[in-house]
Formats: structure tokens, sequence, C-alpha cells
């Protein structure tokens, strides 16, 4: 370290003796290789130390930062300070770590039609087919239930939900499956008229349906939408 400061003290000599400016070659010391540490007067401990901080996926950005995580002398410090060139890339990375903040969710169901076209990827027509997608249901149990809005592509259901979230369960109108009529059954969004149909023949063959749980055992039930069925049905 003493004979590269030294070298330097050498090298300022003969630029005020020529009157000629020598070129000093920039570089990033976030990529000193062993060899390069060693050439800059670096010891092996102090090029270690700074080898395992960019395994870590670490930067320095400054010179400053450099001689802490490295322990080089501040003569060695000041040497190597005017070759060192840290780029713009790196600390707009550390900005964008240290400023972003925590998003608050907002309701799901309390959402507008203006609200929602905000959302890149959600024009007028998506904005109306949510809201009255969400009428028909009686409002969103889980915001899974956006899949199910025909033209809503993924990434843009990924979008809404860094945004909204179900803050409050709506109260749905559950329909006793042993006392409710055909129609009333059919009108029930996850049903059509043939799950409905089967439902009915089973509860004819029963009398009575003691726990909802039975649908499952009927033959052609959709068992992957029971969960949104049961929304709407109970057996009492």
């Amino acid at each position: 370290a003493n004979e590269l400061a030294y070298l330097q003290v050498q090298l300022d000599s003969l630029k005020r003796l020529n009157k000629k400016p020598i070129k000093v070659f920039k570089f990033n010391p976030n990529f000193i290789t062993d060899a390069k540490g060693y050439s800059l007067g670096m010891s092996l401990e102090e090029i270690d130390r700074l080898l395992a901080y960019r395994k870590k996926n670490k930067w320095v950005n400054s010179s400053k930062e450099f001689q802490k995580v490295t322990k080089v002398s501040d003569s060695l410090l000041e040497v190597l300070k005017p070759q060192f060139s840290f780029p713009k890339f790196t600390a707009r990375k550390i900005k964008k770590k240290v400023f972003v903040g925590k998003v608050v969710k907002r309701g799901l169901n309390t959402a507008t039609k203006s609200d929602l076209i905000k959302i890149n990827g959600i024009g007028e027509k998506l904005s109306t087919r949510i809201i009255k997608y969400r009428n028909l249901l009686g409002g969103f149990t889980v915001v899974e239930q956006l899949d199910e809005v025909w033209g809503l592509e993924a990434k843009v259901i990924k979008r809404i939900k860094s945004i909204y979230k179900i803050k409050k369960t709506p109260t749905l109108n559950r329909v006793n499956i042993n006392t409710a009529t055909f129609k009333e059954v059919l009108a029930i969004v996850y049903l059509d008229y043939k799950t409905t149909k089967i439902i009915f023949k089973y509860k004819d063959s029963v009398g009575t349906i003691k726990k909802i749980e039975e649908l499952k055992k009927i033959e052609g039930f959709p068992i992957k939408k029971y969960d949104r069925i049961v929304l709407y049905l109970h057996a009492e």
C-alpha cells in the first residue's frame, strides 16, 4: 500500500513537470477480481471481503462504502478514489428499494366502475361486466371469483388483486334446499338446469336432505363448484 502511494506521488510530480495530464482509466470497484485487487495494492483479506459481499448480491455505491466493506486504509482509499466509477443503475436500485411503501388495499365490493377503469387493461366494457357479475353474485365472497368474469385476463386479475381485497364478506340469501322451489334453486348463479334437476331428483328419492354435504354424493354433481354453490344453499 505504501509503495503504491509513493508511485502515485511520483506520477503527480511528472504531471506538474510535463504539464500534460495522465489519463486515468476508471472502473467499477464492484467487479474487482483477485488479480485486479492485487495490482491495486489491496491485501488478499481486503479482496476476499469485497468478493464475499458481492456474492450476497450486494453492491458498494460509494468510496466510503467500499472502505467499510473492504477495510482498506485511508491512504490507499485516497489513491483509489479517483479511479472509481459507480454506475447510475446501482443508485436507482437502491432508491427503489428504500422508497417502496406498503400498499393499503381497498374493498373490492365497493369499487366503482370509474375505480376499475383506472386499472391498466380494464376499459368501459370490462368494468361494466365486473360490476354486473358482482351484482349477480350478491357481492364477491372471495377474490378468486374474478376468474369467473368472462374476458378478464389473468394478468389484469393480478393487478386488481394488488389493489383490492374482500374487506367485508357480503350477506348472501341462502336458500333451504328442502323448501325451495325448482325455480329458486335454478336462479343460483352456479347452477344450470341439468344440475338443478339432478339435485331435485335426489331430494325426491331421500325425502329430506339432512346435510348439504350430501350433494357431493349425487352422481353428476359438479364437485368443483361445491364451495361456491353452498354459499347460496343450506339444508334444514
